[in-house]
């Protein structure tokens, strides 16, 4: 179910780093040492997405990996996208 507004910008106060996007996505950016870092990074992420079907858009800028995600079906930002952040970055966190 699509989150409100206010639910949203609740939420992002949890979220270091997260940002709304056109209002729709959220979006952060992750830095690395090196360029193979990033790309574990992006592999580990990609599993976890691949897991629950719910894929974000992944861009790769030498070593800086930018993630955006939203959902699809719901036209909007759901719950699910707050989790997989949580879960992003916890894999950020492990890597550092």
């Amino acid at each position: 179910m699509r989150l409100t507004d206010e639910e949203v910008q609740f939420l992002l106060q949890e979220m270091e780093g997260w940002k709304l996007v056109e209002e729709r996505w959220i979006a952060k950016k992750y830095r690395f040492q090196d360029y193979l870092q990033g790309i574990e990074f992006v592999r580990q992420i990609a599993a976890i997405s691949e897991e629950v079907n719910h894929h974000p858009f992944i861009s790769i800028d030498y070593k800086l990996i930018t993630v955006k995600i939203s959902s699809w079906r719901a036209k909007g930002l759901t719950k699910l996208d707050f989790e997989m952040a949580k879960k992003y970055d916890e894999v950020y966190e492990k890597m550092k």
